[in-house]
This record gives structure tokens, sequence and C-alpha cells, in this order.
């Protein structure tokens, strides 16, 4: 902003604070007339809503005094019938009739007392059970010896001593609803002997509501609501013994008080209903008349609205004269002054402006006003049109530095040529480096297939671009049709649509030759201000092009860095994590997410304190693992230390260690978290352990008992007999077997580990197989071992001696892991496939937490589980060697009792399959 426009600024800012302080209310015609106008009109305003209020209030009032003495006559009507009722009942339980409890004594009763009441449906006779003794009239249906203690009213006839009233129903021997009022029957001692009643036909006193209601031409509905809110009578019939308490709720307290009350409210449909309540005391019933106020009040809001139409008249009158004057003349010279104000205020959009219809009005005056008004607008659009060329420009210049996205800056830069320019088309051209041509990047208004076909050859110096290109000045062409330049491109512009042209280049070194292009349909001469203003949005251009090229080389150079470095930590074989000073999580590997059961992605972003409250979570000590941490991450404890972890079902040994990251100026950054899994070797040291222990307890023992017995052999003091010496040698052979099968089996096993496992395969049948792995069961211990092998199982390719060892093993693990005396089950069947045999026993079985480990080497189950604590663990572990190698499966079934083990060995291929193969 200039100085001279701040000055004009500072001096029409003080005109305008002088001229509100010293022109008084005096001084201002307009509001000398608006406050005339409002000294007549006020009072008179006033008085019409003073009248209004009391004249509608007294006419509400008689409406519903109107509605309440209806209610009250209804009220006093039905009390009327019902005390007589009552007091029917009251003296019918004191005839000798009712208290002889004879059918044939109170028959006439009843029937002269139904005769006589025409409310009265029903009369009835019920005894000390609830039972039905006797009811008036017989037919056509009959509940006689039907049982109604169920009944409420007989469960308060039980304690009440005065008559009572029900709540409506639907009575089973008439079908009809109704209300029953009630009388319990006491001899002289008091004792209860059941009840007398008499059902009043709800449809009666309907009937008397509906010929009320159809006396009133203003859509009158009247109810009788019960003790429990039900409908017992009303105008409309169809509504009996419906819930009809939605409203009474709100009045509830009053009515309890014997009080009438009103209440206005909607109903579902949204309609405005009056409704007035009057208690009837002698029952807790409920009289409630209802009219829609709409016809209720409809006098009374009639002449609230010609009042009010009266009123408008008036003020509409009083208002003429002084809106005339106002829009024709004061009016218009407050919009002229405020749109002069406009004009110099134009950079403060927060200053209200004046609606264009306004001024165009003012515009087709041909008076002064209209005079003043079009020099006024012929300045508005001088300074309007530079503001927007500013405004533009400056918005395209916070485009293009606050985005490196070159496409969506180009087609913002495009869209701002293309509406301040007023042109139809416009596009940038860019160098295609593979087809050494210049080609559309982006456009508005070209046609796709022109878009897509246009190529300029950058050595051709007769096309606008090139030649702008060439000399890094803008070019234009007028006109297409005569400019001799243009002619070999006037075919493609007459197809295109388009008379001039304006080219300009882009100019920044590391984006190629380019422009930026301008399209007109008539022949036009682009001025000086309108080729500067493009260049403009071309050097815009050019930025953004710019911008962008140097960002993708070093993003190129930074994401290929980034996906090196990043596929070297996911590879590690431990997992890692990275967090900054504030504990904001940077990295996470795969391996350290899967040990605190996420993904990486979830984990990234996350503070410290959440992952390692998940890891803590997993941990098996949970209170160790977060003192170590805490000490290691703080620096006062050892920066590395070890943990357990639980991982699929898995427990896993974990050596974590932490390490600062520093910056490349040894700064501190954050810190890290290596976690290694150490589980492979804690397991291979207990292996060895395990190992050594074993197979030296195992080795010690046979050797023991053979030193033993042959040491007892040569002792010179005594002389064995031939018996003792057979025996002393079948100890010795026994011993010499275990120790070579002990042996046999670390040999075997060290085989299946190293895959060195040679098979000799032969077609033999499982029934031979079974009773010679039977017999080389040393130790049966009472066991019965039953075999139940089919007798049509197909021949198996398999090395004899492996597959008895399975058996054997099998066999002698089911002994092991029973009790003594139980028998062991052998089962063998055939499928398409395969031969499955299994062998269970009746021992406890195997716990779930051994399920998953039984077949693992030098894994033995809880002692407590065996009679026998001798064995190295190699027998299920060889056994699933043996049947893997023949390309069979084993496993632990499920359920009890006892354990079965189960194995396939595959059936061999038929002829034809195998001739393929």
């Amino acid at each position: 902003m200039c100085a001279g426009e701040r000055r004009l600024r500072e001096v029409g800012a003080a005109y305008d604070a002088g001229m509100s302080r010293w022109l008084p209310i005096r001084r201002d015609l307009g509001l000398q007339l608006l406050a005339l106008y409002l000294a007549f009109v006020a009072p008179v305003i006033a008085a019409a809503v003073v009248f209004d209020t009391l004249a509608g209030t007294r006419l509400e009032n008689d409406v519903k005094a109107a509605d309440l003495a209806l209610a009250q006559s209804i009220s006093l009507e039905t009390d009327t019938t019902l005390r007589n009722a009552l007091n029917t009942v009251l003296e019918l339980s004191q005839t000798p009739e009712v208290q002889s409890d004879a059918p044939v004594l109170v028959a006439p009763l009843f029937a002269a007392v139904s005769k006589a009441r025409s409310e009265i449906n029903l009369v009835y006779l019920l005894d000390a059970s609830g039972i039905m003794v006797y009811h008036y009239p017989e037919g056509p249906s009959t509940t006689v010896g039907t049982d109604f203690s169920f009944r409420g009213y007989f469960k308060a006839a039980l304690t009440a001593d005065a008559p009572l009233m029900s709540i409506g129903r639907v009575s089973p021997t008439t079908n009809q609803p109704v209300t029953t009022a009630v009388m319990p029957i006491r001899d002289g001692n008091g004792v209860f002997k059941g009840v007398v009643a008499t059902n009043l036909a709800l449809e009666r006193l309907s009937s008397t509501l509906a010929r009320i209601a159809a006396e009133s031409s203003s859509g009158l509905r009247v109810s009788i609501l019960d003790a429990s809110r039900t409908t017992i009578a009303d105008s409309d019939v169809t509504r009996l013994l419906s819930d009809g308490g939605s409203s009474l709720a709100m009045v509830s307290g009053t009515l309890q008080a014997g009080k009438s009350a009103f209440r206005i409210d909607r109903d579902d449909s949204g309609r405005e209903w009056l409704r007035t309540y009057v208690p009837i005391p002698s029952a807790s019933w409920t009289v409630v008349v209802e009219r829609p106020t709409d016809i209720a009040f409809a006098s009374p809001r009639l002449f609230h609205d010609g009042l009010l139409i009266a009123s408008a008249v008036f003020l509409a009158g009083g208002l003429l004269f002084w809106i005339m004057l106002s829009r024709r003349v004061l009016s218009p010279l407050e919009r002229l002054a405020e749109f002069s104000r406009r004009i110099g205020y134009r950079d403060e959009p927060d200053r209200p402006g004046i609606p264009a219809p306004e001024i165009t009005s003012l515009l087709q005056r041909g008076d002064q006003i209209g005079h003043l008004t079009r020099a006024l607008k012929l300045m508005e659009d001088s300074v309007e049109r530079r503001f927007t060329e500013l405004a533009t420009l400056l918005e395209t210049s916070r485009a293009t530095s606050a985005s490196l996205d070159a496409g969506r800056v180009i087609d913002t830069i495009l869209e701002q040529v293309q509406r301040l320019m007023a042109v139809n088309t416009c596009a940038l051209l860019v160098l295609d480096e593979k087809e050494a041509v210049l080609r559309v990047r982006a456009s508005r208004g070209l046609s796709d297939e022109y878009a897509r076909e246009l190529r300029i050859d950058p050595h051709d110096p007769r096309a606008p671009a090139m030649r702008a290109i060439a000399s890094e000045r803008p070019v234009q062409v007028p006109d297409t049709e005569t400019d001799v330049s243009f002619e070999p491109f006037r075919a493609r512009a007459s197809r295109e649509g388009y008379r001039s042209i304006l080219a300009v280049p882009l100019i920044a070194p590391h984006i190629g030759p380019s422009a930026l292009v301008v399209y007109r349909r008539d022949p036009h001469v682009f001025s000086h201000d309108e080729i500067e203003l493009i260049w403009n949005f071309a050097n815009h251009a050019a930025i953004a092009l710019e911008n962008a090229a140097l960002y993708s080389r070093t993003d190129e150079r930074l994401q290929e860095q980034t996906r090196v470095l990043e596929s070297v930590m996911q590879s590690m074989s431990d997992g890692l994590l990275l967090h900054d000073h504030a504990g904001r999580v940077l990295f996470v590997n795969r391996l350290f997410a899967d040990a605190a059961g996420s993904s990486p992605a979830e984990l990234e972003g996350q503070s410290f304190e959440q992952v390692r409250r998940r890891m803590v979570a997993a941990v098996s000590n949970p209170a160790s693992f977060e003192v170590a941490l805490a000490a290691a991450l703080d620096g006062s404890g050892p920066r590395s230390f070890e943990f357990g972890i639980l991982r699929r079902g898995q427990q896993r040994d974990i050596r974590a260690r932490v390490f600062d990251v520093v910056d490349p100026d040894g700064r501190p950054v954050g810190q890290g978290e290596l976690f290694q899994d150490i589980t492979r070797y804690r397991e291979l040291d207990r292996m060895k352990s395990s190992l050594i222990s074993t197979v030296s307890h195992e080795l010690r023992t046979p050797l023991a008992s053979i030193k033993g017995y042959a040491s007892t052999l040569q002792q010179d003091d005594v002389e064995w007999d031939s018996v003792s010496i057979r025996n002393f040698a079948e100890v010795m052979s026994d011993e010499t077997d275990r120790l070579t099968r002990l042996v046999n089996d670390l040999l075997d096993m060290s085989r299946i580990e190293g895959s060195t496992l040679r098979l000799s395969r032969s077609m033999s049948q499982i029934r031979e197989i079974v009773p010679r792995a039977i017999r080389q069961v040393l130790d049966r211990d009472g066991h019965t071992i039953e075999a139940d092998i089919a007798p049509d199982l197909p021949p198996v390719e398999v090395d004899t001696s492996r597959i008895e060892a399975v058996i054997r093993n099998l066999i002698e693990n089911a002994v092991k892991y029973s009790r003594p005396g139980t028998p062991v089950r052998i089962r063998a069947e055939a499928d398409d496939r395969n031969v499955t045999v299994k062998v269970s026993d009746l021992g406890p079985g195997v716990a779930p937490e051994h399920r998953g480990r039984v077949f693992e080497r030098f894994y033995r189950a809880d002692a407590s589980y065996t009679r026998d604590s001798r064995g190295a663990g190699l027998g299920l572990a060889i056994c699933k060697g043996f049947v893997e190698a023949h390309g069979g499966t084993i496993w632990l079934e499920e359920g009890l009792p006892g354990a079965t083990f189960a194995f396939t060995l595959p059936l061999p291929a038929p002829d034809g399959a195998r001739a393929s193969r």
C-alpha cells in the first residue's frame, strides 16, 4: 500500500468518526421519520396485544369450563351407576339365598336383579375356592365349575369387607367387555364363603358416551378409565379395554387428591388435543373428555388471527410512505456511500459489501443517482480487475511453494490462466525425452484427441512454442489464418477451432524445453499487460516443475537408501525396536512385532510405553522383566538381560540388549532394543545336559547289573548251582540287551537327525509284523496285549525291522504308563491310501501341556505318570522318525480313557500308477 493511499484512508476514517460523533438524530431525516413512526405505532400495537391476550385467555377458559362441566356430569352419573352396582352386590351378599350357596335359591333372585338393572348383563356366585357356583343368565354358554380364583377382584375380596370394582376385561361367560362389582360373602363368624358379583356391560356405558359425543359438532371424544388406566367406556367402542394411561400418568397426583385436571398434548399423528380429567371417587375411575385444540380453540384463534391481520394492515399502511422515501432517496445514497468506501477497502474481506442486484438497479436509473452510480461502477471494475490479478498470482505462488506435486500445481496454474485471462484453452508443453518431441503435459479446454496427437519437433523453428523457447521471449500469433509463419500448422488450428495463440517459455535448468501456450477462438492481439501476466504464470509453472525434478532426484536416492536399510533390518535374525527420546516408536522389524503379538505397521508411531505393556503381557516373569528393562534404559543396570516369553503356545528364551542411537555428531537421538531368540541355544544346552545325564544313567544301570552278577560268579568262596548260574546269566543277558537297545536307539536317532537312515523295504503283512513286535516286549508286568488285525489288510512295502521297532516301542510305552494288569490293545485297518495302526492303553493319558512335545527327543512326561522312571526319552522320537521315513504320519489321538498312539503307512501305488511315475 502506497503512502498516498494510506493517507487517504486515514482521512476517510477520521471523517467517518467525526460524522458519527456530531450527527445527531435531528440531522438524519431517516431516523426522524422512523422515530415518529414508532412513537405512533407502538402504543396501538401494545394495546392490541394486551386485548388479544385477555380475550384469548377468557375464551380458552370458557372452553375448558364447558369440558369440565361435561366431565363432571358424566362423573356424577357414572358414580351413581357404580354406587348402585356396589349397593346391589352388598344387599345380595346379605340375602339368605346367597348365604345358602344353593343355585336353586339364588336363581330367581339373580333373575330379578338382572331384569331390574339394564346395565347388568351377568350376576354370578363364586364359592370360597373361586369356583363358579351359578350365574344368570344361564346360557347360551356356561362357566359353572370354572375356577376364577386367579382373578384380581377375587384375590382382593379375600381380605375386603366392603364391595369393590374390578378392572375392565372380557368376560369368558358372555364374551363381552365388562367391569365387575364384587362383594365378599362372610358368615356370622366372619369366615369367607365366596363372592357375589355383577358384570356391568361396558358397551352400555360407551353407548351413552357415544350419544353425548354425537350431539357435539366439535370433535368431542369421551372416555372412562378404570384404576389400571384401561379404557372401560368410550364414545368409540373400538377403543374398549385399550391402554389409555399414557397421558393420565402425568396428572395422576392431582386426580388422587380428588381434583380435576387439564392437559394439552399431542397424539401420535402430531395433532394437539385438549384433555379434561375428572375423578370418579367410588371406584378410582377417571372421566376423560378430549377434543382437538384446533376445534376447541377455533374461536379464540380466529379472533387472534383477525387481530394479527388488522395489525399487519395497519403496520403496512404506516410503513408504506416511509419505505418509499427510504428506498428512493435515503437508501440509494447510503448504498452509494458504502459502495464508494468498499472500492477503497478491497483488501479487507471481512468488510460488508453491496449486493450486485442493488447496484444494478441504481445503474438503470436516469437521474443524478444513476449517473453517480455508473461512474463509481467503472472505478470499481478497474480496481476489481487489479485485485483479482494480484490475488490470483498470490494464490498461485502459495500453491507453488506449498506443494511438491507438480501435476496439481500445473492444473491450478492452467485453471487460473483460463479464468483470469478469459480464454477457452491453454496447455503446458514439455519435452518427452523418450520420443524427443514436445507433448502436452497438461491442458484446459483442448480436445483429448488433439492433446494426444500433438507432437512438436524441437528443431522446427516455425512452431510458436519452439520460437519462444529458442528466444526465451513470448511469441504470439494474432491471427492463424493470415500469419505466414503459421501456415504449416493452419489446418491443425482450424480443426481445433482457435484463431490466435500466445507461447511463453518456461526457463529452468532441470526441466528441459517447455512452454505455456494460450489459445483464443478469435483473432486477438495480446496486450503488454496480458503477456506479463501470462509470463508470471509461466514462471510459477517453471518453479513447480523445477522443484518436482529436484525433489524426485533427491527422493529417489533417499528411498533407495531407506529400502536398503529397511531390508537389512527386516532381514535380521533378531528383533529390533528403535524409539526417540520422546518415547515414540520409530521402527520395528517383523521379528520384534511377532514377539509382541502384532505387526510393524501397528506398532510404529505408538509410544514405547504401549509397546512395553504388550511385551510385559507376553513375558513369563513380568516383574523381573520390567525391573531389568528399566535399569537397562536408564543405565543403572546391565544393558543386556534375559527373559522368557510365551509365543504361539511355546516358551521362548530371549536375550535383550539396550543400546543408544546417536547422530553423526555423536549426540543421542533415541534408544534401541535388540531381542535375540536364544531358545535354540538353551535347548541345545539342556539337550546336552539331558543326553549326558540320561545316557550315563541308562548305561550305568545295566553295566552295574552285569558287573554285579559277573563279580558274584567270580567269588571263590561260594559254589553256585546251575539254576542260579542260569538265572544270573539271563539277567546279564537281559541287561546286555537293554544296553544294546539303548546304543541302537542312540545310533538310530543319530541317523534320523543326520538324514542318513537307510531303509530295507520289502512287501510285508502287518498281521505278521505285530506278533513279532509283541514277542520282543521284555517286561509286560501282567499286561495283556490284545491284537485286532483286520484279516483282509493289504501288504505294505516297509522295512520290517523298523516297523517292528515302532510297534514294540509303542507297546512298551503303553505298558510303562498304565496300571499293571490292564490290557493294551492293538488295532490295524486300511483305507484306499493307508494302513493305520493304533496302540491304546487304559492309563491316565497324556496331560494337555505334554501333548505337543511327546515326540521330541529326550523329552519325558512327569514321572508321576509312570511306574518306571527308566528310559532316555528317545522311543517316541525314533517312532516318529521311522514312520516319517516310510512316508507316513504318527500322532496322539485326543480323548480318554488312556492314550492312543496311531500311525499310518502308505499303501503301494497300483501297477498302472507305479508305471506312470
